[in-house]
């Protein structure tokens, strides 16, 4: 169950996947579970059960990671990592799920699950080499989302006001567990800058894990005066931002977008510096 889709998706789940040692008790199981409708139900051993719910994180982390390594690759050939996405989406081996390019993946699952398979690996005494890569891209990724702030900014943050745009590692949760924007602040905090961010619903939550930042559940009063915005969280609040006011009250018309949440072309229209993940 994702958060912040518990009940769609306890409704409306793909696979019920029951690990147990008796076949009886597992389908004493399946039969509580029946009026909410899975299309698949899958009976395993324990140790099998316990891998599919790992096996399935680490896997669509990879994805993610993955596609945060084209869309650099996308940025030096001049592509657009939007419609490489596309087109490897239609394929219906690969489908279009997570592979929208950004500043990687945050929460309470990914991270925990891809540790803990890379663990269990070595408890084994394998090297998932993968795996490893997967949490060292999202990582990376990170980084190098603050340094494409800085180069944004004229290869320097010190003494400027940022208004970050979203601190929930996603949408639709005030969930602060690794979430990126938290460590992006962190960076350029240490390069100099100073930070206004706004978030609808995790500001009361962050207020003891970002110490010397101005927060704001008012996403105007966030980028008032600030030389630049900063997207970190794709809120539908971001989306439908009035980016008319928001221009007139930016210092500069500067947007750095680490979730491709706006259309470079309608930015560019309204006078807008703008620079996302992967496209020109």
């Amino acid at each position: 169950m994702r958060e912040g889709s518990a009940i769609g998706d306890t409704f409306h789940m793909d696979r019920l996947v029951i690990g147990a040692a008796s076949r009886a008790a597992a389908e004493r199981i399946a039969a509580l579970h029946k009026p909410f409708g899975a299309r698949h139900t899958l009976f395993a051993d324990n140790a099998s059960a316990e891998l599919i719910k790992y096996a399935s994180n680490a896997f669509l982390a990879a994805k993610i990671s993955f596609i945060n390594e084209m869309a650099h690759v996308c940025e030096k050939v001049g592509a657009d990592i939007q419609l490489v996405a596309q087109g490897m989406g239609l394929d219906r081996r690969i489908g279009p799920h997570f592979l929208n390019a950004g500043i990687g993946y945050g929460g309470s699952c990914f991270p925990k699950d891809t540790k803990a398979q890379l663990k269990i690996a070595e408890k084994v005494d394998y090297d998932f080499k993968i795996l490893r890569a997967v949490i060292e891209v999202n990582v990376q990724q990170r980084r190098r989302f603050a340094g494409k702030v800085k180069q944004a900014l004229g290869g320097s943050v010190r003494g400027a006001t940022l208004a970050v745009m979203g601190l929930a590692f996603k949408p639709n949760t005030d969930d602060l567990r690794d979430a990126p924007a938290l460590d992006i602040i962190a960076m350029l905090q240490e390069e100099g800058a100073r930070i206004r961010a706004y978030d609808p619903a995790a500001v009361s939550r962050a207020q003891s894990l970002l110490p010397g930042a101005e927060l704001t559940d008012d996403p105007y009063a966030a980028v008032a005066g600030a030389d630049a915005m900063i997207v970190t969280t794709e809120w539908d609040h971001i989306r439908r931002l009035d980016l008319t006011k928001v221009k007139t009250l930016l210092k500069a018309p500067l947007v750095v977008d680490g979730r491709n949440v706006f259309d470079p072309g309608l930015m560019r229209d309204l006078g807008f510096t703008y620079v996302s993940v992967g496209r020109s």
